[in-house]
């Protein structure tokens, strides 16, 4: 009996000192959880609360560096511009700015030149980068592409550069025309020569004026606002009457051919002033005793047909180097030409904003000494005001289109005299 009451005794105290040791390693262990160690202190950092929703509806580009200069957050928009790279700032002047806005709390913001990703060209991402710290270890990077705003900024100094020149030419002109015509007072020859001057440089001035009326109005109005069916005969009637008078002074021929009774759906007065401006030139820049040929079909396009207008000429030609700035305002071929048959530079850059507008496009084919052939593209009347009715959204966007070639001919043109 003895002998039990020991071992019962015994393996008592073997239990009680079993709970207090493994109490103990419990209360150790914790102690040894909440202590920092060396693995603890470089734990990846975490976003402060709302952060990340923030930086996800920002237009600019974001990205978030920790303490080790490594990216924690990067926006998809940065990695398109090319800023992060293998979990790293891949622009040194940005990763500079980050370092000491991280060592002293202050907000930098500098503009930076990037080369563009991904092409050989020379252009460069004119960019504008803001770094901001982000609680007690993070850096937070904001950076703006601003190239489309510094493209239209250059083509706005250009337009009013270019506009400034084309105005004070013919204004200068007639100021110096009315000087000469008091000094010949008594010279009648004199007077009616110089008067005849001034209505040419007059009527310079009021054709720039209203082109650039013209213009203004094609790039700030909604032509499918007041958009109707328009027959193309007509247009084509109104383009040639509208140049009858100087084709008739160059013996130049005006035939329309092509298909019959197609209509497009748009606005008709901006549609008869882009057709008109593509005869006019081709009669402006065609030589005597040639031909102007206007010419309409139907074309199969992907989400409905479309009408083509194309207006071939005889004339000059265009370059392959000047194909591509045709379509610029204040842009002429020849400069010397233009003078003398009082072009503006404006005409077909209305044509390229009427076309785009309407949902079309307007191409060139020319060969130098050969002529030019210029294709007024443009979605049919019917699959034009259907979809315009279904995405209104879609009314400004243009169409694409296979390479421009050399219109083929019509058959059976009627000759307008």
């Amino acid at each position: 009996m003895d002998v039990n009451a020991a071992v019962a005794a015994a393996a008592a105290i073997a239990g009680v000192l079993t709970g207090v040791i493994a109490m103990l390693a419990f209360r150790w262990s914790e102690r040894d959880q909440k202590r920092p160690t060396r693995t603890s202190l470089h734990t990846d950092p975490v976003l402060p609360p709302g952060v990340d929703t923030v930086l996800s509806v920002l237009r600019s580009s974001a990205v978030v560096l920790d303490e080790a200069d490594a990216v924690v957050k990067a926006s998809s928009a940065a990695y398109a511009l090319g800023l992060v790279r293998g979990g790293k700032l891949s622009v040194d002047p940005m990763l500079t700015m980050a370092r000491d806005t991280r060592r002293d709390g202050e907000i930098r913001q500098v503009e930076l030149d990037l080369p563009r990703r991904g092409t050989g060209r020379g252009e460069a991402l004119a960019v504008s980068a803001r770094v901001a710290p982000l609680g007690s270890r993070l850096v937070l990077l904001l950076v703006e592409d601003l190239t489309e705003a510094r493209r239209i900024e250059a083509v706005r100094r250009d337009f009013v550069a270019n506009v400034s020149h084309e105005l004070k030419t013919p204004v200068g002109a007639l100021s110096l025309l009315s000087e000469a015509v008091m000094d010949a007072s008594d010279d009648p020859e004199a007077v009616e020569r110089f008067a005849g001057r001034m209505q040419i440089e007059a009527t310079r001035l009021t054709n720039l004026v209203q082109e650039l009326i013209d213009l203004s109005r094609v790039q700030n109005d909604d032509p499918l606002e007041d958009a109707e069916p328009v027959r193309v005969d007509e247009l084509v009637a109104e383009a040639i009457d509208r140049c009858r008078h100087q084709a008739g002074a160059k013996q130049i021929t005006m035939a329309a051919g092509g298909t019959a009774d197609l209509h497009v759906w748009g606005n008709r007065g901006q549609l008869a002033a882009a057709l008109g401006n593509l005869v006019e030139n081709a009669v402006n820049y065609s030589p005597a005793r040639t031909r102007v040929g206007i010419a309409a079909r139907r074309v199969s396009a992907p989400g409905g047909d479309h009408i083509e207008v194309a207006v071939t000429d005889q004339g000059i030609g265009i370059s392959e180097k000047d194909k591509e700035r045709v379509f610029e305002r204040f842009y002429r071929v020849d400069p010397a030409r233009s003078r003398a048959t009082g072009g503006t530079g404006l005409g077909l850059a209305i044509v390229k904003h009427v076309a785009a507008s309407h949902g079309g496009e307007v191409t060139v084919w020319s060969s130098e000494g050969q002529g030019s052939t210029f294709t007024l593209r443009l979605p049919e009347a019917g699959a034009a005001r259907d979809r315009a009715h279904q995405h209104p959204d879609l009314d400004d966007e243009a169409e694409g289109s296979p390479d421009p070639s050399p219109y083929e001919p019509l058959p059976a043109p009627e000759v307008l005299p």
